[in-house]
């Protein structure tokens, strides 16, 4: 082999992984690329169990009222992070510009709005619960995708979305019956001012946590499918996205917090007890720094499996989230509570599947309608 031919090679293999580095950095490999799947897939399960179970620590507080200031700290805490990477070479992405910061200030807007009702159904849901009625979301955007970008609902996907809502309602009817077991005594004693106090208190408690579920399904469905249109229109990676997100959420954050909240030493001290306060702001910080690593794990996820092993991980990984809430919040754990888990976690299964066979039969299709070349004899 001359010189010339081994130069070439040699410059082709350097072109090559220069590209591959830069496609790792900015999470805009192909699908299936070369890789160990394990690391990746347990890294996510670990990033989203860990957020989801300390979110739920930190709001969980008796006085806890402060919520806009809890998503200021995640937000400032990840941009420092994905910074701070940045920095280091590990990851890439473009330097702010006020042009793109314009034109990607509605969805940002629209997470603010995502990760506060997150919050708020939190304070008032149990994991379990708030993580089966995060199905409901699916269902909301692909209906989305039908009305705006031409989708499809194939019959397996509409029978997965039926067995989302079953889970739903076997969810809410077993934190019913719980919630009014828990307010009324096993032994009647008749009705006391006490008694109807704890039940109106109930009541109330499942109206808004159902409220704010409802509205958190509603703002992540306009969340994603207007990040879709924006991100075709701005030409951003992943790590872009979530740059600009943390960075514009956080002026937004911060005056909704001064202009809603009480900012009062008393209410301060109710919020963050002198006791618990170092190991409440680490507990925050520690759920920032966690948002960088479900970012990072599920651009990992996908970039050495595919999107379909994403999926199905996913569904997969509701069934511990569901358990960690049981294990370290005292969730109650019922027939009702296991059933909807259980339910919840098949149509998962069942809707990664059906995205899976719908995927496959546009590539054939697409495959299908290829004319290929004669074959030319010498």
């Amino acid at each position: 082999m001359s010189s010339s031919s081994t130069g070439k090679n040699s410059h082709t293999e350097e072109k090559d992984a220069a590209e591959l580095k830069k496609a790792l950095a900015t999470g805009t490999a192909k699908e299936g690329s070369s890789g160990t799947a394990v690391p990746p897939i347990v890294c996510y399960c670990i990033a989203s169990i860990l957020m989801t179970v300390v979110n739920k620590f930190v709001v969980s507080g008796p006085n806890f009222s402060m919520n806009f200031l809890l998503l200021c700290i995640q937000s400032s805490v990840c941009v420092t992070c994905v910074m701070l990477v940045k920095k280091l070479g590990i990851i890439s992405f473009r330097d702010f510009d006020k042009k793109d910061a314009k034109m990607w200030f509605p969805i940002s807007f629209l997470l603010v709005s995502v990760i506060y009702t997150g919050s708020k159904s939190l304070q008032y849901l149990s994991i379990p619960v708030y993580t089966i009625f995060k199905n409901l979301t699916i269902i909301l955007i692909a209906y989305g995708e039908v009305v705006w970008f031409g989708g499809s609902v194939t019959a397996l996907t509409f029978i997965s979305f039926i067995f989302m809502v079953i889970s739903s309602v076997i969810a809410a009817w077993s934190d019913v019956t719980s919630a009014f077991a828990h307010s009324v005594p096993a032994v009647s004693t008749g009705v006391s001012a006490d008694m109807m106090k704890n039940l109106l208190g109930a009541v109330r408690g499942i109206n808004v946590g159902y409220f704010w579920m409802l509205v958190n399904c509603l703002t992540s469905a306009a969340y994603v499918l207007s990040m879709r249109k924006r991100i075709k229109a701005t030409g951003f990676s992943d790590w872009d996205s979530m740059f600009y997100n943390n960075l514009l959420s956080i002026p937004v954050l911060a005056v909704f917090s001064l202009l809603v909240e009480d900012w009062r030493s008393d209410n301060l001290t109710k919020n963050f007890p002198p006791e618990t306060r170092n190991f409440l702001l680490f507990a925050i910080a520690f759920s920032g720094a966690a948002a960088v690593g479900i970012s990072y794990t599920t651009a990992w996820c996908v970039r050495v499996t595919s999107s379909t092993t994403y999926s199905m991980v996913g569904a997969l990984n509701k069934l511990p989230v569901a358990a960690s809430g049981m294990l370290f919040f005292g969730d109650p754990i019922t027939f009702g509570s296991v059933s909807a888990v259980g339910v919840g976690f098949f149509a998962g299964i069942l809707y990664a599947v059906a995205k899976n066979n719908q995927k496959n039969t546009e590539a054939r299709k697409q495959a299908d309608g290829i004319i290929p070349l004669a074959n030319r004899k010498p």
